[in-house]
């Protein structure tokens, strides 16, 4: 089972994967709290473990836009939180042949050309869970996101996604990401149940 921490803003937070060394980190340059520019997110990268996978997490942005920072090798895969469409991501892949997560609210059609589907509550990096018995099943690999914390996290394990995806569930109270939840997440979703 892999695992993604989502929403890095802050040079500590490279240390912190760095050293957790999740499988996936995201970059979120949609409208958020977590936000980071195109130069911010160029020069954690630099910092990045290159063995981590580097998502980022985009709100119906312009092609040019993705195509321009996944061949600056600033991300490796483009999340897509918007209203794309097959469409937009036959055309995405076609500019820069980029891998595509896409984001849908479960019980929501999904887009075929997709490589991986992320289920969350819809209200991304909010916290919020939804019921996950809503899942459908499908072949494709799946994210599971939404108010995973410690709390849940074990629960979350047990529906067996591709990857759990968390943001507010690895920070304290002040929305920084924190060192000790990074780590204790990354080893719970290591363990074996």
């Amino acid at each position: 089972m892999k695992i993604k921490i989502c929403g890095l803003k802050n040079s500590a937070d490279i240390d912190y994967v760095n050293e957790a060394m999740p499988d996936y980190i995201g970059f979120v340059f949609a409208e958020s709290k977590r936000r980071v520019s195109a130069e911010v997110a160029a020069e954690y990268k630099k910092k990045l473990n290159p063995k981590i996978i580097a998502v980022g997490v985009f709100v119906n942005a312009a092609y040019t836009f993705i195509e321009e920072l996944y061949n600056k090798g600033v991300i490796n895969i483009a999340q897509l939180h918007g209203t794309e469409t097959e469409y937009y991501i036959e055309i995405l892949k076609k500019t820069c042949d980029i891998p595509v997560i896409k984001a849908i609210n479960a019980g929501n059609p999904y887009p075929a050309n997709a490589d991986y589907l992320l289920f969350d509550s819809g209200k991304g990096g909010t916290g919020k869970s939804f019921d996950w018995s809503l899942i459908p099943e499908c072949s494709k690999n799946i994210f599971l996101a939404g108010g995973i914390n410690l709390g849940n996290i074990k629960e979350a394990k047990k529906l067996n996604p591709y990857c759990i995806d968390l943001s507010s569930g690895a920070e304290d109270e002040s929305g920084n990401k924190n060192r000790e939840k990074i780590i204790e997440i990354t080893q719970i979703i290591r363990r074996e149940i």
